[in-house]
């Protein structure tokens, strides 16, 4: 199987309504648990809206996000499937329930981290 990550941009959200945002939310939990019960589900969660702080290799911290970035993760899932199909077949579900675009992206396996979970 494979971990892909799938997120959405801060501000991806903004046009929904105060009104509308218990029906999103009831929304997307329904996809988590599908996904729990399908047991591809890893992790996943919003991100609050602050700005990032960076820790540089000698542990200098500074604010962030790099001036660079023109887009900073608004929320994410983790699901582990066994194609990149489905994972964008969960991203599709995800997008609807969340009413906004999702990024998917591969995550590196992690051979180490594979072993802990057998």
């Amino acid at each position: 199987m494979t971990r892909y990550l799938i997120s959405f941009n801060s501000g991806a959200m903004d046009h929904i309504t105060e009104e509308e945002l218990p029906e999103v939310g009831k929304a997307s939990h329904a996809v988590v648990r599908e996904a729990s019960d399908a047991g591809v589900w890893v992790y996943g969660g919003g991100l609050e809206r602050q700005q990032a702080s960076i820790v540089a290799t000698d542990g200098m911290v500074t604010d962030g996000p790099y001036p660079e970035t023109k887009e900073v993760i608004g929320g994410f899932s983790v699901i582990d499937v066994a194609t990149r199909d489905e994972a964008l077949a969960w991203a599709a579900r995800i997008a609807v329930a969340c009413r906004c675009p999702q990024e998917v992206r591969e995550l590196l396996p992690d051979d180490e981290q594979d072993a802990v979970k057998d």
